[in-house]
């Protein structure tokens, strides 16, 4: 059979999709990335927040039209929408053949088989209860063109914010043991992966379950010490969660990038503790100028939610006054989604639509300035620059620099009077920029 995976979601979806995938082509499979040859589609949905919902939907019904059609045989959906809404879409959506929680790989495997052999076999549903452990690592197929890669050091969740229904598909928070992280990290090293990106729902607490005590720090370390990675990037770290070993980890390791994605979510005490968060406002301007003091050009990406229940105007006034107070270097503010079976869903307050998207809008403006000031101040500097291609139409290079994240962040556009290569780290004098990118040329003598 040659399977066509439809990926939706977030990077710990991809490395699900990335675990399943051996398993189907040690038993006999192949894959395929051209929709006229798939003979099955296997969606990985997503189900965070209502719009992943709806994109998740959508690919579901596109590839029971194609069914339909004659142009595949099967559809089997998995992924978070498969474990939190097994039975909705079993019921409302038929033409699926199979509905498989998260990424049960031996389930899809039975059903292929099944169909193979001209018969049918409903994927059996995942066990009640979430393991206590994590499955060993298999090795993975890449994905994402080898260049960047990345590295799940846990699963679920314990912080049980208001908003989120994580800790119900994901279940607690489990940190993959580090000897297996370790192997993982060494395949992917001699795969040719330059850049290794740590994930989880929430990196900063590695180590607690297993060790007693965080161990992200012991970890990067020796990460670290692996040949081939260029660059090692930290994301999801809550605020509450950085402790001085990692901090001075990150001053000290040349290949750990100064960048770091804290998701604060809001400024105002109020609202924090409707969210369930653990950090005030202070809590949180005191960590970042921490961060700040111990490592002066470190990147730092957040996340804020406009429209949270019982949100005020003068509350919205004030995170826009945040924004521009903290600059961040890079932001993501999103309209609140109200999700079911979520304590925030039932709380009184419920913000209007459109005030949620007027606010939404006027966070990412005040960030727009912050951006600009973050991209003007690299003028004239010298930084390193992870090279992922070429633009031949346009003669220029596209790259990334430790301030820029696969997918989420900015590129820097390199002019180079000889031929770079995909994956090569050079070093570029910036000569211009805008919102969000920049433009360089390669350095003489590189």
């Amino acid at each position: 059979m040659k399977i066509l995976t439809d990926l939706h979601g977030c990077d710990k979806n991809l490395v699900d999709a990335e675990e399943m995938l051996p398993r189907l082509l040690l038993a006999g499979h192949t894959l395929t990335d051209d929709p006229d040859e798939a003979d099955v589609i296997l969606v990985h949905t997503c189900c965070f927040i209502r719009p992943a919902k709806e994109e998740s939907i959508g690919a579901i019904l596109s590839a029971c039209d194609k069914k339909k059609e004659g142009r595949v045989k099967a559809v089997i959906v998995t992924g978070c929408m498969a474990k939190r809404y097994e039975s909705e879409i079993r019921s409302s959506i038929p033409e699926a053949d199979a509905v498989v929680p998260l990424a049960d790989a031996e389930a899809v495997v039975r059903y292929l088989d099944a169909l193979e052999n001209g018969g049918k076999e409903e994927a059996p549903a995942e066990e009640s209860g979430v393991p206590k452990a994590l499955p060993r690592i298999p090795q993975r197929v890449i994905t994402t063109g080898g260049l960047y890669e990345y590295l799940r050091i846990a699963d679920g969740c314990d912080k049980h914010c208001t908003y989120c229904v994580i800790p119900k598909i994901r279940g607690p928070y489990r940190s993959v043991p580090m000897e297996k992280l370790l192997d993982q990290a060494e395949e992917l090293a001699s795969q040719g992966v330059k850049e290794l990106i740590l994930v989880a729902q929430e990196t900063t607490r590695y180590g607690v379950d297993l060790y007693g005590e965080k161990k992200l720090h012991v970890l990067l370390k020796a990460l670290c010490r692996i040949e081939g990675f260029a660059w090692i990037r930290i994301l999801y770290c809550y605020p509450e969660e950085i402790y001085p070993e990692l901090i001075e980890t990150m001053a000290a390791e040349p290949k750990i990038c100064h960048y770091l994605d804290l998701p604060v979510q809001h400024c105002d005490d109020q609202i924090l503790r409707k969210m369930a968060r653990r950090t005030t406002g202070d809590e949180i301007r005191t960590i970042v100028n921490t961060l700040r003091e111990r490592i002066p050009d470190i990147a730092l990406r957040t996340t804020l939610i406009a429209g949270f229940p019982g949100e005020t105007e003068e509350q919205h006034r004030s995170l826009v006054s945040f924004v521009r107070e903290m600059r961040f270097a890079r932001l993501g503010a999103f309209a609140y989604s109200k999700e079911e079976d979520t304590a925030a869903a039932r709380m009184p307050g419920q913000v209007h639509y459109r005030t949620k998207e007027r606010r939404q809008r006027e966070l990412m403006e005040a960030q727009a300035e912050a951006c600009r000031a973050f991209a003007q101040q690299k003028i004239g500097t010298l930084t390193e620059v992870l090279i992922e291609g070429r633009l031949p139409e346009e003669d220029v290079y596209v790259g990334r620099t430790y301030a820029d994240a696969p997918e989420i962040d900015g590129y820097i556009f390199v002019t180079s009077q000889r031929e770079l290569m995909t994956g090569d780290l050079v070093r570029v004098r910036v000569t211009g920029a805008s919102d969000y990118d920049l433009e360089g040329v390669l350095e003489d003598g590189e």
